[in-house]
């Protein structure tokens, strides 16, 4: 009869699970440790961090914190890149690039990457690895490489209490209203009105969410 996988000689088992346990048990800790919060020396570099907010460990890229105001009770999920400028050495101005309101929760593995002006209002919620941005690269030099080209950035607004689905993009120019729904996937590059539903490549208003009715003009081209 062959072994069974994983199985061995009892004290083998044991010593797997007490490793396991103190490998969870010590990453907890670090996670916990590491987390981002207010009074911390990482938090005193934000422009602003509100109480009760935090920014979960790991944390993918995290730079220009002088420039990045935090709300209050707003959680920003792990593996997240939050930036403002291209290096930690770009000179910005005086006023705040990226704003993140009160009660927002910002999913795992997203990006926010300011050179302009983010405005996040209050209670705005996303899912797992959404973008935002109010810059881009440009292309017309063809014998420059595109990663060295850099388009005009415009500022980019979502207003407070909307949802971002998993996996979003929203561009510069943006400009997303009140209690906005926009679906998984979908790539905001233009205004959405308040209380609305957009979906797609661009995202397009397909249903008020007041009256969770289709609009009449969803399915033109």
């Amino acid at each position: 009869m062959s072994e069974v996988p994983g199985s061995g000689p009892p004290a083998l088992g044991l010593a797997r699970r007490v490793v396991a346990d103190l490998l969870d048990a010590s990453w907890s800790t670090l996670v916990d440790w590491s987390t981002i919060r207010p009074g911390t020396r990482r938090a005193s570099r934000f422009r602003a961090f509100g109480a009760g907010s935090a920014i979960c460990f790991p944390v993918a890229a995290l730079f220009g914190e002088r420039y990045i105001e935090l709300g209050a009770g707003t959680l920003i999920g792990p593996y997240a890149t939050l930036s403002a400028g291209v290096s930690p050495a770009h000179d910005l101005g005086d006023e705040a690039v990226v704003r993140i309101g009160d009660g927002c929760l910002i999913g795992k593995g997203s990006g926010i990457v300011g050179h302009e002006r983010i405005e996040i209002g209050d209670g705005v919620f996303t899912g797992h690895h959404v973008y935002i941005t109010d810059a881009n690269h440009g292309y017309e030099d063809p014998h420059l490489p595109i990663g060295r080209q850099f388009a005009p950035s415009k500022p980019v607004s979502i207003g407070e209490g909307s949802w971002l689905g998993h996996g979003a993009i929203v561009l510069p120019g943006a400009d997303i209203g009140r209690h906005v729904v926009v679906g998984a996937g979908s790539v905001v590059t233009g205004a959405l009105p308040d209380y609305c539903v957009a979906v797609g490549n661009p995202a397009r208003v397909v249903r008020d969410a007041r009256c969770d009715q289709p609009r009449a003009d969803a399915g033109e081209g």
